[in-house]
């Protein structure tokens, strides 16, 4: 006998067996119970979700002979037929070869004879947004009031396509993407009932790489049991089939991306590709490891939404800190629109190849979130020229760079090079008018050692450099802002902050504008004054 596919071996034969959408079994149940059939039903849902099947257990439900709790008993006369496809009262129609109106016609022609067994005839009507207009047409009176005998059951991937005048007439049920829980569970029940062993995990990636269709996860299963044959079912086993690539290997890039490490990631994605990983599998997988990161930033607890081991949650917590929302999405938004091109494209490897060198020098590009990182570029540079230059003087050596530490810093001689270290205890000298210009283009940097209840207001004043000769002044037209930056405490904290990172004793000065009063003339905003430090970075 020949080899059956196991999405077709297990297909359901109950609604007791249909998993993950129990809101249309339960429905469809009190409704046989109840003798309360309609006469007219569309399935919609994506492949894969279990439409087919459950119209055909519906067939034999309403027509069998000894049903059980709304189940068809499976072992009467008319159950078997149906099962084996030979029943004369279930008739089901492929709507995409079978579009025309000369088709409908034939129907309308054969719904004027009665069931020859049981008690109704089942029209099975599959894809059925392939039908044209005219078939729909002509479908339309027969849908509307058939014969007391018959019932149309209408299948699609696509209700969008259907009109109005056909989805009044019927009773809709929405068919959900199943949970990956419920197909790596299934899939655990038939690898044991064809005793064959397999790996947990590696159930869970093809439930996954299925995305929700039941009949993908089983075929995936059944592509990685044929390569696999005879042997224990392994993780590393489904991603050598499906050429998936592990997550460790994301974090890998994520943190070259960071890094800004171009050429490391380069010969990275060589590597993929001499192990024959597919390209569009893995942008589509790096997106959603960024999806992930995205969630852990965004929820203080985000793991009842992740579907990973605590050992994957814990690398990916770590992977969440090295950046923050704005970075995660521009990467996001690179990665969704190299997927769209990937499609159509002969050259992919060119493809990721210039989107991941996009990541890694967000200078590339104008918008704002490309602004946004390549400001948490120049933070990150900052802070590691502060921390060198807090050892060299620990070891009581030359500060590397003494006119500052970047080419921005050049204005403020040594602003940034005494005091960086706390450890290093040294009296903050008193700034001057040209140290105010240099805090101000790296306040951002300053910020990071402020509490996080603080920093979101420190980042948005308004200022005018120079403007109150030694002073920084903080100018808000937000009195609740004003308010908390003016308590003693706050400013405290500000002064002491900026004195632990430059070395400056700085004085502040917080000042209210009434609100909505145009103060373009007048004063620069934080973003201006930053983003002449981006410009001449730039040239």
């Amino acid at each position: 006998m020949s080899y059956t596919a196991l999405y077709r071996k297990w297909r359901p034969s109950n609604f007791d067996e249909v998993k993950g959408q129990d809101h249309i079994v339960t429905t469809l149940k009190n409704q046989i119970k109840n003798d309360r059939i309609g006469h007219a039903y569309l399935f919609c849902g994506t492949r894969g979700t279990g439409k087919t099947s459950v119209a055909k257990i519906l067939a034999k439900a309403v027509n069998c002979a000894h049903p059980v709790d709304g189940n068809p008993c499976g072992e009467c006369e008319v159950c078997r037929a149906v099962a084996a496809g030979a029943s004369m009262n279930v008739i089901e129609i492929d709507a995409a070869s079978n579009n025309g109106v000369d088709n409908i016609r034939e129907i309308k022609e054969e719904v004027a004879y009665p069931p020859t067994q049981g008690r109704f005839k089942v029209y099975i009507i599959d894809e059925v947004h392939m039908l044209s207009i005219g078939a729909f047409n002509a479908l339309l009176k027969t849908l509307e009031e058939p014969p007391a005998y018959v019932i149309f059951i209408l299948a699609t991937t696509e209700a969008h396509k259907i009109p109005i005048t056909i989805l009044s007439r019927c009773q809709r049920y929405d068919f959900k993407r199943i949970s990956i829980d419920t197909i790596s569970a299934r899939l655990s029940e038939l690898m044991e009932a064809e005793g064959i062993a397999a790996d947990e995990r590696a159930l869970r990636y093809v439930a996954k790489a299925a995305d929700g269709s039941m009949r993908d996860a089983l075929s995936l299963l059944d592509q990685c049991l044929a390569f696999y044959m005879g042997q224990e079912l392994k993780y590393e086993n489904v991603l050598d089939v499906l050429g998936a690539v592990d997550t460790e290997v994301f974090s890998d890039f994520y943190r070259g991306i960071i890094d800004g490490d171009a050429i490391g990631l380069i010969h990275k994605l060589e590597r993929i590709i001499i192990d024959g990983r597919d390209l569009s599998q893995f942008v589509a997988d790096f997106t959603w490891y960024l999806r992930n990161l995205m969630l852990l930033q965004s929820a203080t607890d985000a793991s009842d939404v992740l579907e990973m081991s605590e050992e994957n949650m814990k690398l990916l917590r770590e992977d969440a800190k090295l950046t923050d929302l704005n970075g995660i999405m521009r990467y996001i938004r690179v990665f969704s629109e190299l997927s769209g091109q990937l499609k159509n494209s002969s050259q992919k490897r060119v493809m990721v190849e210039v989107a991941l060198i996009k990541l890694t020098r967000p200078s590339m590009e104008k918008g704002l979130d490309s602004v946004l990182d390549r400001i948490k570029v120049l933070e990150r540079q900052m802070e590691t020229g502060l921390e060198a230059a807090a050892r060299a003087m620990a070891a009581g050596g030359a500060v590397p760079g003494a006119d500052g530490i970047s080419g921005q810093m050049a204005g403020a001689p040594g602003a940034f090079t005494q005091g960086a270290d706390t450890n290093v205890k040294k009296e903050p000298k008193p700034a001057r008018s040209e140290d105010i210009t240099a805090v101000i283009q790296n306040w951002r940097g300053i910020c990071n050692g402020i509490a996080l209840s603080l920093k979101p207001i420190l980042e948005h004043y308004t200022t005018k450099a120079n403007g109150g000769g030694n002073k920084l002044q903080l100018i808000y037209d937000n009195e609740t802002y004003y308010s908390i930056v003016s308590q003693p405490e706050n400013l405290e904290t500000i002064k002491r902050t900026i004195a632990e990172k430059t070395g400056l004793d700085m004085e502040l000065e917080v000042i209210h504008i009434k609100n909505g009063a145009d103060v373009s003339q007048e004063y620069d905003t934080l973003e201006d004054l930053c983003r002449m430090n981006i410009e001449e970075e730039d040239f």
